[in-house]
């Protein structure tokens, strides 16, 4: 996974982990939701962006 891609999963992260907040703060529930949805979502991404990097690894090993 590249630097680039790392880093946009991370903003997206803080970005609804901020959001969770802003709707705790101000009793929104559907901010709340919303920057819960977003911070799982980027989650699911980078987990996604892991097993990627495992598989190519796994590749690598095998074929040298």
């Amino acid at each position: 996974m590249s630097f680039t891609e790392k880093a946009r999963n991370k903003v997206e992260q803080m970005a609804g982990a901020a959001k969770e907040r802003i709707g705790d703060v101000t009793d929104n529930e559907q901010m709340r939701g919303e920057g819960a949805s977003q911070q799982s979502d980027a989650r699911a991404k980078q987990a996604g962006q892991n097993v990627k990097d495992a598989g190519r690894n796994v590749k690598e090993s095998f074929t040298k």
